[in-house]
């Protein structure tokens, strides 16, 4: 069921049938359940009521859009039933949808249709952005339908097979003028004082909360411009609907669940992470373990998603909050890190050195204990890289007062780990810059402690003279080996040919 959901093909995200020119809007939608009166009878309903489903009973085809606009300001003095008449009609008037990719693009008519329906928009982002007393519980069936019509579509399938922001240009969804102004307009209805929470999240309930599922499944959209509304857009929704926050979490982590162990790609994995930053900032304390879990299962196996370049900062800014909040958390995250470090990927690894180096900084040291060694193992690994770029990067990590002080408290342990890699640098890097720098790290070593540089030289010469032995050894017990069994070969051959 989640899947079908996510597929957009649920009865809410069901994306529309190719219209022709005579298409109608009337037909009843989940969402269009209108308010009735308590009394339950038509004798006793509002005026407006029988008025909405008046309305609600014509229909409206792109004929009707071809007609002058009549703007809210033409009605200004007019009654409050007649504004909200005109703007149910406008709503629906906007539902109709028109293909940009089609050759109807060229018919006039189509295109004066188009213009009307922008007018349409602009007037309606204008009115609630503007009108006083606009809100009513009969608007809101019309507005989430007007809202699910346009913008929950099946998305078209990118033209890159492994795109890439650095070099591929951005794909733009010729639909954009229509959308974007839908967008607008949902998102100046959502963030309204106005708006009721409570109506609202009455008809968001509707469908199994379908409304949110698929707004959550257009972050997929290739229109960086779509993805930045929705961010948003869903942002907003989760500060103005505590009821919501909870399924908007778990829709979240499938995503992600999704992107780990199924698919490699995912276009809106950045906003998505960014609304996250700003939920993790706002969790209270002590953290729940429903919120460790999802660092833990989800946000570090992210690490190790292929495309994990596209969204490293925001999922290196999620992490260091959860440490900031909880700083118990960061011996897990560098043991995370450590687990999930690329072996092939240069620019990967060098994005883990800078998360790795805010992880520290954020850390204590009593966490960053827990994981000394095998975390000062993996540095050295890095400063020991022939790609002078690793090297270079992990020798930076000095340059943060954080992790020199850290050094400077547990050198004992430290140098002796780092040392082989620094000694190498220093004599065998083929990089000048990484010479340097390697010069500079060994410097603060010596005027941090000279005798405990000395006593880790001296015992690294002693063991790299005991390793020279122990080769010359092998190798001498080899060839003693080959020359053992060169002199029994000549003595059998020597035998067999006496036999003959």
């Amino acid at each position: 069921m989640l899947f079908k959901a996510l597929s957009g093909s649920g009865k809410a995200g069901k994306p529309e049938k190719k219209k022709s020119n005579n298409a109608t809007v009337g037909l009843k939608t989940p969402y269009m359940n209108l308010p009735k009166s308590k009394a339950g009878g038509s004798d006793s309903d509002s005026q407006l009521q029988i008025r909405v489903r008046k309305e609600n009973s014509s229909k409206y085809t792109r004929d009707d859009l071809l007609s002058q606009p009549k703007l809210f300001k033409e009605v200004a003095n007019s009654s409050r039933e007649d504004r909200i008449l005109l703007m149910i009609k406008k709503l629906r008037l906007c539902s109709i949808v028109f293909d940009f990719t089609s050759e109807e693009e060229m018919d006039k008519r189509v295109a004066l249709a188009k213009e009307n329906k922008r007018q349409h928009l602009l007037d309606l982002i204008d009115h609630v952005t503007t009108a006083p007393k606009w809100f009513c519980p009969e608007i809101v069936p019309y507005v989430i339908e007007t809202v699910s019509s346009n913008l929950f579509r099946s998305l078209p399938p990118t033209p890159y097979v492994d795109w890439d922001p650095e070099e591929d240009d951005p794909v733009l969804d010729p639909q954009w003028p229509h959308l974007q102004l839908v967008y607008e307009f949902l998102l100046r209805f959502v963030v309204s004082s106005q708006s009721e929470v409570r109506i609202l999240r009455r008809y968001i309930k509707k469908n199994n909360k379908q409304f949110l599922i698929n707004v959550i499944h257009l972050f997929r959209s290739d229109d960086p411009r779509e993805r930045e509304y929705l961010k948003t857009i869903l942002h907003r929704i989760y500060g103005k609907f505590m009821a919501f926050r909870s399924t908007i979490r778990k829709q979240i982590n499938f995503v992600f669940y999704t992107l780990i162990f199924a698919e490699s790609k995912h276009n809106g994995v950045s906003e998505l992470l960014e609304i996250l930053g700003s939920i993790i900032n706002g969790f209270a304390l002590p953290l729940k373990e429903e919120h460790v879990k999802f660092l833990k299962t989800v946000l570090i196996p992210l690490h190790k998603v292929r495309t994990f370049t596209q969204f490293s900062q925001q999922l290196a800014y999620c992490v260091t909050q959860f440490i900031d909040k909880d700083p118990s958390l960061a011996s897990i995250v560098i043991k995370g890190l450590l687990t999930f470090w690329p072996r092939q990927s240069a620019t990967k690894e060098q994005l883990f050195l800078n998360e790795l180096e805010e992880v520290l900084e954020a850390s204590t040291e009593t966490e960053v204990t827990k994981m000394l060694h095998p975390l000062f193992s993996q540095v050295a690994k890095c400063v020991a890289s022939p790609h002078f770029q690793i090297a270079e990067r992990a020798l930076f990590l000095w340059n943060n007062d954080a992790v020199a002080t850290y050094t400077n408290e547990h050198r004992e342990k430290i140098l002796p780990i780092l040392y082989p890699a620094l000694n190498a640098n220093t004599q065998m890097h083929w990089n000048a810059t990484v010479h340097s720098l390697a010069f500079n790290i060994i410097r603060m070593f010596m005027e941090m402690d000279v005798a405990l540089w000395d006593q880790v030289s001296k015992k690294y010469d002693e063991q790299e003279k005991q390793e020279k032995q122990k080769k010359q050894m092998r190798a001498s017990k080899w060839d003693k080996l080959r020359q053992s069994a060169e002199l029994r070969k000549r003595k059998m051959e020597t035998a067999l040919s006496s036999q003959k």
